[in-house]
């Protein structure tokens, strides 16, 4: 385990031990992929208080972790930020980097900052409640085009997440071969995106080609995209499977 990996999960022992000894909710940063990854293959014996996590919407990636009292109601220090142009009409196509730009730029720590779902509409942010007023005072301009941002509860936020789905025939239901239906990537390409620790299934990280997938199983591919095994539809006469996977936009 590296240095700043230790550190991580030292930081979350230490918040379930400040909630279990001090009776109150402790919460952690917004964590990535590879940090809830750490939080969940940390024993459970070494969290005194136990934990939940969440991201502001059903299906977050990065999300914050909440260690728990016995019998305490809480709710989590998460606020959602709409982000929307001044015109419509003369707003440029904007993508989700084109967001997290102009917040960084504002002189926020990325780990203050869930996921961001920008459409053609604009975008939702998911901050840390305490930043959420400064993002929708500061944030005035996202590339060349003029915005408003509005603080909302995030019970106020729908999300219908759009994706495609895609049919394809594979050997078996590995890891490797469902990604190649998933994203048009050759074996050579996907093999290393496993091993290098980018795939997660379930929020949990796996770096074997042939893990199995059962159906429902979400894979994430950090800085490619994300998809859902739906599973085997039929079987081939030479024995191949024709599976699909819903693969999100």
């Amino acid at each position: 385990m590296g240095k700043e990996e230790d550190m991580l999960k030292k930081r979350l022992i230490e918040l379930s031990n400040q909630a279990y000894s001090r009776g109150f909710v402790t919460f952690s940063d917004f964590l990535n992929l590879n940090e809830l990854n750490i939080l969940h293959t940390i024993p459970k014996y070494m969290f005194p208080a136990g934990y939940e996590t969440y991201g502001g919407y059903e299906l977050s990636e990065r999300q914050m972790a909440a260690f728990l009292p016995d019998a305490l109601c809480f709710s989590y220090p998460v606020k959602a930020v709409r982000v929307t142009p001044l015109n419509k009409r003369f707003a440029e196509e904007l993508t989700h980097r084109d967001y997290l730009g102009s917040l960084m730029n504002l002189g926020i720590d990325r780990c203050r900052l869930g996921d961001i779902l920008a459409d053609e509409g604009g975008a939702v942010v998911f901050a840390k409640e305490e930043i959420a007023g400064y993002i929708a005072e500061s944030l005035t301009r996202v590339r060349h085009t003029s915005v408003k941002a509005s603080v909302q509860e995030t019970s106020d936020i729908t999300y219908t997440p759009r994706y495609e789905s895609i049919k394809g025939t594979v050997p078996s239901v590995r890891l490797d071969t469902v990604l190649s239906v998933c994203f048009p990537l050759s074996r050579s390409r996907l093999v290393p995106l496993i091993e290098g620790g980018k795939v997660f299934v379930n929020g949990k990280l796996i770096t074997s080609n042939g893990y199995h997938l059962k159906e429902g199983d979400i894979i994430s591919v950090r800085g490619t995209g994300k998809a859902v095994y739906d599973g085997i539809l039929s079987e081939t006469k030479k024995g191949r499977y024709l599976i699909s996977v819903r693969k999100y936009m």
